[in-house]
């Protein structure tokens, strides 16, 4: 592994998941700080009704947000490397134009659409003003143009000190209202407050670097006409979109499809699980971003990239291993901070956990992918594990419950690993035949 560190990319992919991960740590335990005052203060079924509000808000979100973030990278840092900043402005205005279309259209959809699916996803009459008021959330949930401009500009450090934003005001926010005993509305408004005040902060960081390297005109939205000026443009944003969303809505449809067939007590003890193995895998979603800017600089015809992949994967799926041990050892102790009555959250944990090691060795997968323009290629690996992963949901969910659940999510994360593996491997017989990427 010495000779890894001589790589200077490697160490690049490094160093900015080390500056993300410097405080992702800390936000991962202030978020299961909230989650456990949220417990706590909650009866069983109001906690599961919470997630849900939530989960609901940050699935239309997930279904109608554009990736802008890799529009800005696949059109504005071989354009700054180049020093031509009126193709990196482009590339950000169309990326905000985006934002603010799908933040606007996935805001309405989700308040108009609620009343509708709000008793198959197990939203009550009684939740159902404070849930339409959350849907509000989802323009400043679902924008990614601040974290696309962060990491084009190479500003992990910026980005690392703001992720700590949300979780911080989350647990304070949760844990006094645990303390002023205010319910399921104070709670539900610690949560708000929360994500918007951390997005806020985001794009104010962002004003400020834009300014300061005089690229303020770059948050001029544009659609049509900066799109033009960007080669192919759309049907990148479309098959990229389509397919890290459909990734995203992985999380919050599959714990509203748990809410809907089993209710919101099972519902809350899945919000549990994940969110404990959404913490653990942080260290491949933090590789993973400092991974995809520097692959799609590389030229895909080399080793290079693909031994780079292996090498990040290899680590990622190591960590993973790690992972594993701690929780077979202290896993029920630490679901038990919750509360004895979320115990049998623990049971769904240590069956969900496997899925977590095949889907940290594998993050690299997509990124290669993208960066030989094999976008399609990628989307049908997502659209067919998600087909796969939500039928099986709903299916052994209604057979084994919450059993039936936690298989289905470790066979979708094998199934998704296995369909981007093929065409990743086929990629690399060919690679001869590849350009880079970014010219």
């Amino acid at each position: 592994m010495r000779h890894w560190f001589r790589d200077g990319v490697f160490r690049a992919v490094l160093r900015n998941a080390g500056y993300l991960g410097s405080t992702k740590l800390v936000g991962a335990l202030l978020g299961l700080i909230a989650l456990i005052a949220a417990g706590h203060g909650l009866d069983p079924v109001t906690f599961g009704m919470l997630t849900l509000v939530h989960t609901y808000a940050l699935g239309a979100g997930a279904i109608t947000k554009f990736q802008s973030w890799q529009l800005i990278l696949r059109y504005g840092a071989p354009a700054l490397a180049r020093g031509d900043e009126s193709t990196a402005r482009d590339a950000i205005r169309f990326a905000f134009g985006l934002d603010i279309a799908s933040g606007l259209v996935g805001m309405v959809a989700a308040m108009i659409a609620l009343p509708f699916l709000a008793g198959d996803f197990g939203i009550d009459g009684t939740h159902l003003p404070l849930a339409l008021i959350y849907c509000t959330l989802v323009p400043t949930m679902s924008a990614a143009t601040p974290t696309g401009v962060m990491r084009l500009l190479d500003r992990f450090d910026l980005l690392a000190k703001q992720q700590i934003a949300t979780p911080l005001l989350r647990a304070a926010g949760a844990t006094l209202a645990w303390a002023l005993n205010l319910g399921f509305p104070g709670f539900v408004l610690a949560w708000y407050v929360a994500d918007i005040t951390g997005d806020l902060i985001l794009w104010a960081l962002t004003v400020r670097e834009l300014r300061r390297r005089g690229m303020i005109e770059a948050l001029r939205p544009g659609l049509m006409g900066t799109a033009r000026r960007l080669p192919d443009s759309w049907s990148f944003v479309w098959t990229t979109n389509i397919s890290t969303s459909l990734n995203a809505c992985w999380g919050p449809i599959s714990n509203l499809i748990v809410g809907g067939v089993l209710g919101p007590v099972a519902a809350g003890l899945y919000k549990i699980a994940t969110t404990l193995l959404d913490s653990a895998g942080k260290p491949a979603d933090l590789l993973t971003k400092g991974f995809y800017p520097e692959i799609m600089r590389l030229d895909p015809s080399s080793k290079h990239p693909w031994k780079l992949a292996v090498r990040t994967g290899l680590i990622a799926g190591g960590i993973g291993l790690l992972v594993v041990a701690l929780i077979l050892v202290g896993g029920k102790p630490f679901v038990g901070l919750f509360g004895h009555k979320y115990l049998a959250a623990y049971g769904l944990l240590s069956l969900m956990m496997f899925a977590l090691m095949i889907s940290m060795a594998s993050f690299p997968l997509q990124s290669l992918l993208y960066m030989v323009g094999r976008q399609r290629a990628a989307l049908a690996a997502q659209a067919a594990a998600t087909i796969v992963y939500l039928g099986m949901l709903s299916i052994l969910c209604r057979l084994f419950g919450l059993t039936g659940a936690g298989t289905a999510y470790v066979l979708g994360n094998a199934a998704l690993a296995l369909l981007m593996l093929l065409p990743v491997l086929g990629s690399y017989r060919r690679r001869e035949r590849y350009a880079p990427a970014l010219t």
